[in-house]
């Protein structure tokens, strides 16, 4: 079983509460699908949801969170339908308890990783590791044991070697959006987010992109759950992965499912 930090156990109560009241407003009826996502994904499924209903669906209910608790409130019965994740290990996980319904796991998107730094919308050409060589201020990421975002960015700093020289200044955050307010903030020097946040901001610049070598590659696997009774739960899933549903996803920022 995965290791919580304290402060996902706080989110994981305050998303239970959240999710439970989602349920008693479903109970008895054919509601709109609920959706458990990547925090990273917030915009952009958002947008999908708007061009689903669009189209004349109910629009589905959506909750954000990290991929770690995003898992965790599945495999705590919350009355949700899908599930999306930032990485494929906490998919796996899922799909070990018996969480998923067999035959919908898919990708939908990936994304790659960028250095920020508060200031106006832009992006630099600077290269990482000149950036991060010698570098004496904070440093924000996503917390790295449990959330996707920090789990990449450790492994890139790692292999370029300056893991262990920024060790006492990385502070981690329990999402990649919390790493970015962080930024926005101007309460650390530097953040490593996901290129689609740093496209979601207007307080963030871009200095420079991480090579994608340097970490697995970043996936968005999405996959019904085995409780889900909703009707609407698979459309929606494949709408995501049509053509309509990638075009939304690239416009904001996303790199295509395949």
């Amino acid at each position: 079983m995965p290791r919580f930090p304290p402060v996902l156990a706080i989110i994981l109560l305050l998303g239970s509460v959240l999710l439970a009241a989602c349920g008693s407003e479903r109970e008895g009826s054919d509601g709109p699908p609920v959706v458990l996502a990547a925090a990273s994904m917030q915009e952009a499924l958002e947008a999908a949801a708007d061009g689903w209903a669009a189209q004349g669906h109910a629009r589905p209910l959506l909750s954000f969170s990290s991929s770690a608790v995003v898992a965790r409130q599945a495999a705590e019965g919350a009355p949700a339908d899908l599930v999306v994740t930032a990485d494929q290990q906490w998919m796996d996980w899922m799909e070990q308890q018996h969480l998923l319904r067999p035959g919908t796991r898919r990708t939908i998107a990936g994304n790659t990783l960028v250095l920020v730094a508060p200031g106006e919308p832009g992006e630099g050409r600077s290269d990482v590791r000149a950036v991060l060589s010698g570098f004496s201020g904070h440093l924000a990421l996503a917390e790295p044991e449990t959330v996707p975002a920090g789990r990449y960015a450790m492994a890139a700093l790692t292999r370029m070697g300056l893991a262990e020289d920024l060790a006492t200044r990385i502070v981690p955050a329990e999402n990649v959006r919390a790493a970015l307010a962080l930024v926005e903030r101007g309460e650390v020097d530097l953040g490593i987010v996901y290129a689609t946040d740093a496209l979601a901001s207007d307080k963030v610049t871009v200095l420079a992109s991480f090579n994608p070598e340097l970490h697995a590659p970043i996936r968005y696997p999405l996959a019904v759950l085995a409780e889900s009774a909703q009707p609407e739960a698979e459309a929606f899933a494949d709408y995501l992965e049509s053509s309509a549903g990638q075009a939304i996803l690239a416009r904001h920022g996303f790199s295509p499912s395949r």
